[in-house]
């Protein structure tokens, strides 16, 4: 385990990095945003291109992977749907607040996946990541956005969600990377080179953004709530995925792929996904900053005992 806190504390460092520039009058709110959105459109589609486009997959089963994502995500989703009564009657939850903690549980960051998969994983283990993050893009926020719409009686305009997710800078990355490896010709070198040093930046500026998007007031004294998206997301999600990767017969090395995607905290869009939609955003907020804080002992717990279990 100790290896691994090695490889993730420069990660979680420049985390908090990016919360204490957060909090420097020399950084606008404005910088912040304009940093979101060069991430958005040019970084992050950028690494996932370059990073998809140069990875060797021939030694990975990707269908394998798809169907153990595919149903450790169902599973999961399921179950926390199946809690809904019980934390309404015994908890006095609002649909507005089970609706962030169903985005918690679902969503994932895939880039600081991508982070640590880079400092701990052969190349094609990170392409995984990158290539899985963005499949994973259509149904997590389908399901997200149909959940919070159904128990904050909002009306779902799943068209509309359908169109924004077509025109995903991600997805086109991705998709384009595909097609690029398809084709008899490659890019010029002259311009794979540019587009790795563009990619290069993504990964620390990600981070940074990250750490600034924390809210650490709203985590101060985390309630039964927060602790409970931490239980279901940090723990027995990548529960469920490791089971059924063993139980569909995955090599150790990809079994310890899948483990990182399933065991990174959520992601942050669901925040504004939240506050645009109804839903508990504050409370999102909460469980985003002590996830990501958790994290940090859960990501080397869960790669440690899927190790363990492999024989490793």
């Amino acid at each position: 385990m100790i290896p691994v806190f090695t490889a993730i504390l420069p990660i979680f460092l420049l985390i908090l990095f990016g919360q204490a520039l957060r909090r420097l009058t020399l950084f606008t709110p404005d910088f912040w945003r304009g940093l979101d959105m060069m991430g958005f459109y040019v970084l992050y589609p950028t690494l996932l291109f370059v990073t998809i486009l140069r990875a060797d997959f021939s030694t990975l089963s990707l269908d394998s992977i798809a169907i153990a994502l595919g149903v450790a995500s169902s599973s999961i989703a399921i179950g926390t749907l199946a809690l809904w009564p019980l934390l309404r009657d015994r908890m006095s939850m609002s649909g507005a607040s089970f609706s962030s903690v169903f985005q918690s549980v679902m969503r994932w960051n895939g880039f600081l996946a991508f982070a640590v998969a880079e400092k701990m994983f052969p190349a094609e283990g990170a392409a995984m990541v990158a290539l899985v993050m963005a499949v994973m893009i259509i149904p997590i926020n389908v399901g997200s956005v149909a959940v919070i719409a159904w128990f904050t009686n909002r009306d779902a305009n799943l068209l509309g969600v359908l169109r924004r997710i077509a025109v995903n800078p991600l997805i086109l990355a991705a998709g384009a990377a595909i097609v690029m490896r398809a084709l008899p010709f490659s890019l010029p070198e002259t311009a794979l080179e540019m587009l790795d040093l563009l990619a290069r930046a993504a990964l620390g500026m990600g981070l940074l953004a990250i750490g600034a998007g924390l809210h650490p007031r709203d985590a101060l004294r985390p309630n039964a709530t927060v602790w409970l998206a931490i239980t279901l997301k940090l723990l027995l999600y990548p529960a469920i995925v490791i089971a059924v990767a063993f139980a569909l017969g995955l090599d150790e090395t990809q079994i310890s792929y899948l483990a990182l995607c399933a065991a990174v905290p959520t992601a942050m869009n669901g925040y504004v996904i939240a506050r645009q939609m109804g839903g508990d955003a504050q409370l999102y907020a909460a469980i985003v900053t002590v996830q990501t804080a958790v994290s940090f002992v859960t990501i080397p717990l869960v790669l440690a005992v899927t190790a363990q279990l492999s024989g490793g």
